[in-house]
């Protein structure tokens, strides 16, 4: 593995400007021409061009073809190459593992999902991501000395500077455990970890409903509840890699006991297990007929199976979302009252239950918060959806890769 890493570490940018150019090719779908890098940049066409050619001899850019003509020639466009490698992206959930290849670029060339519990320990769970890895390998025919590095994101809080998970609340025997070490070591090439929020930020921002946005709020609502936050198009991880875990909020010292062991957290009452506890009560209670009727078929409900009664006419249902929208809301505004974010995207599983629930939580934060932070503040769906964590981890890992470490 030591050889591989040692070898990677050749690919990778040897100064600052070409740092700039490779992530202004990265924050683009498609190829551009050098002015329009030069312009971007704010430097002249003639450094641009120097390091541009030191770039396509690291084989991290390639000329692709010819821009539309303005009048004059035609200008060069540039790219990164799909032959520059490609990268394992790993979306760690609380019951599956999500793995994609993609190019240095994300873009996705193969993607696979199984049904896994986080419960069951770092070692059972990377070593079904080993194994979907060298499946999707296989299957595509590619060659395993060209994957550049690995992305993971995991549902709990980690350690930046060592890739480890801290006390995870969903994460039980995983704490302290070596993630970044032991996927590296598993797949032999440089690995880089984040928790699932930042991860799922960095994927809306490059490549989903936040392009080209500066100030970005990405709000993943599933299992947990937790804020990847974008400043100035850098991702903030705080001064331990912890920033943005609103689930752990606490908005009723005296309400219900968390998975993190303290009373009232956002989390308790307002995420994917908050959710479907609701609607078993309301369920065997008699007040939600659809619910009933769901619970009695499967023996359990989950925040989809909300989602489902309420938008085919179950109002108890419907009452249970827009009750934790609106606890969401209410916590949100404060996070625009602090931040002020350009664009506010909710993603998650149970940000998928329907159009309800992100109406109540626009209607709470638009309510709580000065008119100068909302007026101009689109509060929308993710774009990438249930690929958002595959498509932050691929943009983790090659960024990780080629600018050492820098996301």
């Amino acid at each position: 593995m030591a050889e591989m890493v040692r070898g990677a570490q050749l690919s990778r940018v040897e100064n600052t400007l070409q740092a700039a150019i490779v992530r202004a090719l990265f924050a683009v779908d498609g190829a551009v021409s050098r002015a329009h890098l030069a312009s971007t940049l704010g430097v002249g066409r003639s450094a641009v061009n120097t390091e541009i050619r030191r770039l396509v001899a690291l084989g991290l850019v390639e000329e692709a073809g010819f821009g539309e003509s303005r009048g004059g020639r035609r200008s060069h466009l540039l790219q990164i190459p799909r032959r520059a490698g490609f990268v394992a992206a790993v979306d760690l959930g609380a019951t599956s593992v999500d793995v994609a290849l993609t190019s240095l670029a994300s873009d996705v060339l193969a993607h696979a999902a199984v049904d896994a519990e986080i419960g069951d320990g770092p070692e059972a769970t990377l070593e079904r991501v080993g194994e979907l890895v060298d499946r999707l390998v296989d299957e595509q025919g590619l060659d395993r000395d060209d994957l550049r590095a690995a992305g993971v994101g995991v549902p709990g809080p980690v350690e930046h500077v060592t890739g480890r998970v801290v006390a995870p609340p969903i994460m039980p025997g995983w704490n302290d455990f070596p993630v970044r070490d032991a996927v590296s070591e598993r797949l032999g090439c440089p690995a880089f970890v984040d928790n699932d929020v930042n991860v799922m930020a960095l994927g809306e921002h490059a490549r989903g409903a936040g392009r080209s946005v500066e100030h970005l709020a990405f709000v993943k609502v599933g299992t947990g509840i937790g804020v990847g936050v974008i400043v100035n198009g850098q991702l903030v991880r705080g001064a331990d890699g912890c920033a943005g875990d609103l689930g752990h909020v606490c908005i009723d010292p005296d309400g219900l006991v968390c998975t993190c062991g303290n009373r009232g957290c956002l989390e308790a009452h307002a995420g994917g297990a908050a959710i479907a506890r609701a609607g078993e009560e309301s369920a065997r209670s008699g007040s939600a007929p659809l619910l009933a009727a769901t619970l009695e078929q499967k023996g359990a409900l989950d925040a989809a199976d909300v989602g489902f009664a309420a938008s085919h006419g179950d109002l108890e249902a419907l009452s249970i979302l827009r009750d934790r929208a609106r606890l969401i809301g209410l916590t949100l505004a404060t996070l625009v009252s602090l931040l002020n974010p350009s664009l506010i995207v909710i993603g998650g599983g149970v940000a998928r239950t329907g159009d309800a629930f992100l109406a109540e939580i626009r209607t709470a934060i638009y309510r709580r918060t000065l008119p100068l932070a909302t007026r101009n503040l689109p509060i929308v769906t993710s774009e990438l959806g249930a690929d958002a964590g595959v498509v932050g981890a691929s943009v983790l890992a090659a960024r990780g890769f080629v600018l050492g470490g820098v996301a």
